[in-house]
C-alpha cells in the first residue's frame, strides 16, 4: 500500500508532530489543533491520530476514514457515532504503571489513616493509633484488561491476593482466580480492596449500584480508575455515609468536572482527584502510532484494534 497523509487532531498535536519523523516514507503529516483548522487545511488523507471527541466531531461533517488511532484509552465518543465501517485502534500497555502507582497510593493511604491523621496534626491532636496493612488483604479488579493485569501483577509483592472480574470468568495472568460477572455478588463479598478499571460498554454502565454494595464486604476501600459510568453515584455516597463502605479514591465520574453541588466532595473518607490517574504521554502513543502505520502499509493486522461490538 502506498504511504497514506496522517492527520494528528490534538490540542497537543505539534507535540506529536515532532515525535512522527519516524513514519515510513517520511510520509505527510498535518497537525491541527481544532476541528475547524483541521477542515480548512486537511487535503483529505483517512488515517488520523487523535483525540477522541475531536475526532468523531470531524468525522460527523468530513466521514471518509480508513484507520483512526486514538490518542485515549477510552474512545467512548467515536463508538457513540454509531459506525464501524473504518478501522479504530486504542492505547494499551502504556498506562499501567501510572494506574498501578495511583492505586499504591490511595489504598496505602487509606492503610496509614492519612486523612485521620492530617486533620488532627492541624488540630494538634497526638494520635498514636496504629496503621493497617496491605499483606493479607484481597483485591477484587473490575476487569481483566491490560491495565487490569498490571495493577494485579504488580500488587502480589505487597501480600495482596488478587482476584478479578470480567465478563466470562476467563482466566487471566496475575489471578488467583476470575469470577464471572454474574458471580458479582461472591466477587464482591470477598474483596478487602475494589480497584475499577473497566471500559463504559451497556454492560458495565451502572455495574456497581445499590444491590451491589448491598453484597460488599463490610469495611471495603473504594478505587474508580475505569469509567464515572460503572458506578451508580447516588448509591455510592449512601454506602459511604453509611459505613457500608470504609472509604473510596475517585478519579473518574458519571459527570466531569465533578459538579460543584456533589455530595462526593465530602463523603466519609473519600478521596477525589480530576481524572489524573493515567495521562495519555504522546511519546508513547507515537510509538504505538508509528508501529500501527507501519502494519497499516504492509497490509497486517493493527495492534490494539476495538471491537465496535464488544466497545472496547
Amino acid at each position: 500500500m502506498k504511504h497514506q497523509e496522517a492527520l494528528v487532531l490534538a490540542p497537543n498535536a505539534d507535540e506529536f508532530l515532532a515525535l512522527l519523523a519516524e513514519l515510513p516514507g517520511k510520509a505527510a503529516v498535518t497537525a491541527c489543533k481544532t476541528v475547524k483548522s483541521a477542515l480548512s487545511s486537511h487535503t483529505g488523507g483517512q488515517v488520523i491520530l487523535g483525540q477522541p471527541d475531536l475526532v468523531a466531531e470531524l468525522l460527523a461533517i468530513r466521514p471518509e476514514v480508513r484507520w483512526v488511532q486514538s490518542t485515549w484509552a477510552g474512545v467512548e465518543p467515536l463508538l457513540a457515532l454509531g459506525r464501524s465501517d473504518y478501522l479504530l485502534t486504542g492505547v494499551k500497555d502504556t498506562f499501567g504503571q501510572q494506574i498501578f502507582e495511583y492505586v499504591l497510593c490511595y489504598l496505602l493511604a487509606y492503610e496509614q489513616r492519612m486523612l485521620e491523621r492530617l486533620g488532627r496534626q492541624v488540630n494538634r491532636n497526638w494520635w498514636s493509633e496504629p496503621t493497617g496493612t496491605l499483606a493479607g488483604k484481597t483485591m477484587g479488579v473490575l476487569g481483566t484488561g491490560s491495565i487490569g493485569r498490571h495493577v494485579a501483577s504488580m500488587s502480589a509483592p505487597f501480600g495482596i491476593r488478587v482476584l478479578g472480574l470480567n465478563r466470562s470468568g476467563q482466566p487471566a495472568a496475575g489471578f488467583e482466580k476470575v469470577f464471572p460477572t454474574e458471580k458479582l455478588d461472591e466477587f464482591l463479598s470477598g474483596s478487602d480492596y475494589l480497584v475499577c478499571t473497566l471500559p463504559e460498554t451497556a454492560e458495565t454502565i451502572g455495574l456497581l449500584d445499590a444491590r451491589a454494595f448491598d453484597a460488599i464486604k463490610p469495611g471495603s476501600y473504594l478505587v474508580n480508575v475505569g469509567r464515572g459510568s460503572t458506578i451508580d453515584e447516588k448509591a455510592l455516597v449512601h454506602a459511604l455515609l453509611e459505613g457500608r463502605l470504609g472509604g473510596a479514591a475517585l478519579d473518574v465520574f458519571s459527570e466531569e468536572p465533578l459538579p460543584p453541588d456533589s455530595p462526593l466532595w465530602h463523603a466519609p473518607e473519600t478521596l477525589v482527584t480530576a481524572h489524573v490517574a493515567a495521562k495519555s504521554r504522546p511519546a508513547d502513543i507515537a510509538k504505538i502510532f508509528v508501529e500501527n502505520y507501519r502494519r497499516f502499509l504492509a497490509g497486517k493486522t493493527l495492534n490494539y484494534l476495538v471491537d465496535f461490538d464488544l466497545a472496547y
